[in-house]
């Protein structure tokens, strides 16, 4: 039972495999993804002599790159209780009593 126990909880620890980031193609040139806390764009770099690598498209996760924007809150607003009896338990306004 013990040995069922470890190995169960032996799987479960282990890491799962991270989704890998989507390729960057002619095809998608220009489309935005968010990595790593970075905005990053598909664009094309030019190779040259000097670097060594050929003409290509790859993700553009520079610093100059913007953060990624942060995840929408949807935060519900209370509401007011229906009325009990005719009588509102929160009424939407302050009504100023007669002096």
């Amino acid at each position: 039972m013990r040995k069922i126990l470890l190995a169960g909880f032996l799987v479960f620890s282990l890491p799962l495999a991270a989704q890998e980031p989507p390729q960057c193609t002619e095809a998608r040139e220009g489309q935005l993804a968010c990595m790593a806390g970075k905005q990053c764009a598909c664009r094309f770099i030019p190779g040259g002599s000097m670097t060594g690598r050929p003409d290509r498209f790859a993700w553009d996760c520079g610093i100059n790159r913007p953060n990624c924007p942060p995840d929408p809150n949807i935060v519900q607003q209370p509401g007011y209780a229906p009325p009990i009896g005719g009588v509102y338990v929160n009424p939407p306004y302050h009504t100023p009593r007669p002096r």
